[in-house]
């Protein structure tokens, strides 16, 4: 049997992994294959993450104090591992008023 301590351990080291990963990420992306590459190790880290924070909860551990916590979190770490494989490259998806331009667009 695996203890609930590491688990919660591999939890949290599998989100701090994911949480670097992610702000690094313009880093990586100068290149676009070493892009696309952090994507995915990115999103499968999360996945995994969000299963073993189910699997905590499922154990009876908790995460920082809170047996609550781990159920809502894995579903967090689905999303942004959805997110993080989304490749919009600067594209305006939002459509909203850009404010860099609303001064120009008044000069005008």
């Amino acid at each position: 049997m695996v203890s609930v301590i590491f688990i919660e351990h591999l939890a949290e080291a599998l989100c701090g992994i994911s949480a670097v990963l992610f702000t690094f990420i313009a880093t990586f992306s100068r290149s676009p294959r070493a892009e696309h590459i952090v994507q995915n190790i990115i999103a499968i880290v999360l996945i995994a993450a969000a299963g073993v924070l189910w699997w905590l909860s499922l154990s009876g551990g908790m995460l920082w104090g809170s047996n609550y916590l781990p159920k809502p979190l894995s579903l967090v770490c689905i999303v942004i591992a959805i997110a993080a494989r989304m490749n919009i490259k600067g594209e305006n998806v939002s459509f909203g008023a850009n404010p860099h331009t609303i001064g120009k667009n008044e000069a005008e």
